[in-house]
């Protein structure tokens, strides 16, 4: 039987994050994941489908985790820009690094290349064992440690384990910890892009009656990874949709504000469902990232909260762990589950107000949010406030906050 302090289960983005940050900290760390990355990055690959909008403050725990300058080394895409208008009318925000005098607002990332990031640094980490492929069978609650067994019955035990198994979180189901969900009635289709006309490193949102559309610069000028939040049944019909058909109507969806529009991959959809557990931690558990919520991807906010949870768990344990105390313990855990509820609960009301009132074409509803848009793109202090809350600046642990502080000085 293998003795551990952490046990991780899941070895995604948010999973590794946290297994990274643990190192040297005097604790032994497992991450148990079923499947490993399958084949090295490479620049001659097609860009993978699922991409994350990388906001300033995961950045800078990236950085801090060591895996940054690897990340932008294999595939990281800068944007400068933002833009959002609603079709067919005047209503319109756009922000741009230059207003803070910042290089840029955040990155396009691939998401398997943050994790074969985070994966290639845990794998080089004295304190870090990754059990690769595996699955958890079995996780027993006991006063001071759980035992938790194996796929291949070796068994393994830890003061706590952490849930970062994503939206369908075996370890939160095992935990009897309920779930509230909720259907978005829109299901997102995925794919990548060339546009006639070069993106410049400005992420793109339109916004009609049945859907949200999103145009995420990537690497090269005129390729984009696109997000286009709509009706089941429109996704359905779009997935299988002719090709030079599909292309057209997505030109006219972004106004061709790109020009014409390629489709130069395959079309891929994913149900929209949002998701908040009624517990972040409990006796020696805690969960992390998509076990503990999923939101709309309106804003690219998921991965984000996802890594603040990061963030605020490493910063609880170590700081526990500092003082002699037993960070397993759910008395000791419940400001990390206060904090980051709180963090989730404001994200996921936001997003699921914004996409009411940006949803359907009432004239009222779609005069209300363009007079909206405009005062938010004209009022003093309004904007920078926005830019703010999408760069994850209000979102960070104290820890990671005087780490930002320390690094502008």
């Amino acid at each position: 039987m293998q003795s551990f302090d952490v046990v991780i289960a899941g070895g995604g983005m948010v999973g590794l994050a946290l297994a990274c940050g643990l190192e040297g900290s005097g604790l032994r760390i497992a991450v148990i994941e079923n499947h490993p990355p399958k084949t090295p990055f490479s620049a001659d690959h097609s860009h993978g489908l699922r991409v994350s909008a990388i906001n300033a403050a995961s950045e800078k725990l990236l950085t801090h985790l060591g895996v940054w300058p690897a990340i932008k080394g294999m595939r990281a895409s800068p944007y400068s820009g933002m833009e959002v208008w609603d079709n067919d009318s005047f209503g319109r925000i756009s922000f741009s690094a230059k207003d803070k005098n910042l290089a840029h607002l955040g990155h396009i990332v691939e998401n398997h290349v943050v994790r074969e990031a985070l994966w290639q640094k845990a794998s080089q980490l004295h304190d870090v064992t990754l059990l690769s492929p595996s699955t958890i069978q079995k996780v027993v609650w006991g006063e001071n440690d759980v035992f938790i067994t194996l796929d291949d019955d070796n068994m393994l035990t830890a003061r706590l384990i952490v849930g970062a198994d994503g939206a369908n979180s075996w370890l939160r189901s095992h935990a009897d910890i309920p779930l509230t969900f909720w259907d978005y009635e829109h299901t997102a289709l995925v794919a990548t892009i060339r546009t006639e006309l070069p993106h410049e490193g400005v992420a793109r949102q339109a916004f009609n009656g049945e859907g949200i559309l999103a145009f995420l610069p990537l690497s090269e000028p005129h390729l984009c990874s696109i997000v286009w939040s709509q009706p089941a049944t429109e996704a359905a019909r779009r997935q299988v949709l002719d090709k030079l058909d599909f292309e057209k109507e997505l030109t006219v969806a972004l106004d061709a504000r790109l020009g014409l529009c390629r489709l130069e991959s395959d079309r891929f959809t994913i149900p929209l469902t949002g998701r908040y557990a009624r517990q972040f931690a409990a006796q020696r558990l805690a969960l992390l990232g998509d076990a503990a919520h999923t939101i709309h991807p309106l804003a690219g906010q998921g991965v984000n909260l996802g890594f603040m949870d990061v963030a605020m768990l490493l910063g609880e344990i170590k700081r526990l762990h500092r003082e002699g105390k037993d960070f397993g313990q759910y008395l000791y855990l419940r400001d990390y589950e206060r904090s980051r509820k709180h963090s989730a609960a404001v994200m996921l009301a936001g997003m699921q107000g914004f996409r009411e009132l940006f949803e359907g074409n009432n004239p009222a509803k779609k005069l209300l949010r363009d007079i909206g848009l405009v005062l938010a793109d004209s009022l003093p202090g309004v904007k920078p406030q926005l830019l703010n809350h999408a760069m994850g600046l209000f979102d960070m642990p104290k820890w990671l906050e005087q780490l930002q502080i320390e690094a502008t000085e």
